[in-house]
């Protein structure tokens, strides 16, 4: 969906809920301490950045970051948009249900729009 100076953001396909996730370009890390240093800090700044394009184009009542690695173990942080009432609410969203996948036109709109906040982020 977009490329961030250390992370590929991409757009999980599940309409229920804005869910991006930052994947670090790093081979061989599943933990947030693997990186250096200066690539931790970068990851947040870049996590900060995601989460207020996110919460901007898809308000929300609360934004939940996890990085769990349970089944993909390469380091990834998911980034949440969740909403009192939705599905899951007050839960988790891993494991609920089937995912409603967005439609071609749809996915690529969020994905473009997202893009245009993400590069107002950093000006």
């Amino acid at each position: 969906m977009a490329q961030l100076d250390l992370c590929d953001v991409r757009l999980m396909d599940d309409t229920r809920f804005g869910w991006l996730v930052l994947v670090p370009r790093r081979v061989a890390l599943e933990e947030i301490f693997d990186l250096d240093a200066d690539a931790r800090v970068r990851l947040l700044a870049e996590m900060d950045q995601t989460a207020v394009a996110l919460r901007a184009q898809l308000p929300c009542d609360k934004l939940n970051v996890g990085a769990l690695g349970n089944i993909v173990r390469q380091l990834h942080l998911h980034i949440v948009a969740r909403r009192v009432g939705d599905v899951a609410w007050p839960g988790p969203v891993w494991g609920h249900d089937a995912r409603v996948p967005y439609t071609l036109a749809a996915g690529r709109a969020l994905c473009a729009a997202l893009r245009v906040r993400l590069v107002a982020s950093t000006e």
